[in-house]
């Protein structure tokens, strides 16, 4: 059993930064590849990035390419989700997700293939 905790949402100013944060509890972090997902009112959720579990493979939707850094700190098991440069269209409740993975370098982008997810945290940015 994985417990997933994100934090660090709020209200910022269309072209500033947020950074979330995920923290799992359990001492088998390593063992999962970590998404972030969000969805918006009225819409249903997407994809946003994934990493692997080594944190040396990574993956983003394209409307947050360039903009947006996942990484993770296997010794605090936790990941991150930089995000600069945010538009209205990146408000959402953002919500990570851990799946188990046998290799150690694989991603997943398929919400339904995670086996767990935290409660979500909502990011708002003004226009």
């Amino acid at each position: 059993q994985v417990q997933l905790v994100e934090s660090g949402g709020g209200l910022v100013q269309a072209g500033g930064s947020l950074r979330l944060s995920c923290v799992a509890s359990g001492r088998t972090f390593r063992s999962y590849a970590m998404g972030w997902f969000r969805q918006a009112p009225g819409k249903e959720r997407e994809f946003v990035a994934a990493i692997s579990r080594s944190g040396r493979t990574t993956y983003y939707a394209d409307s947050v390419k360039g903009r947006f850094t996942i990484s993770r700190d296997n010794a605090k098991n936790t990941v991150y989700l930089q995000m600069n440069n945010l538009k209205p269209e990146d408000t959402a409740v953002y919500s990570c997700a851990a799946k188990y993975a046998a290799l150690i370098e694989q991603v997943t982008l398929i919400a339904a293939s995670y086996d767990y997810w935290g409660q979500g945290t909502q990011v708002t940015v003004s226009s």
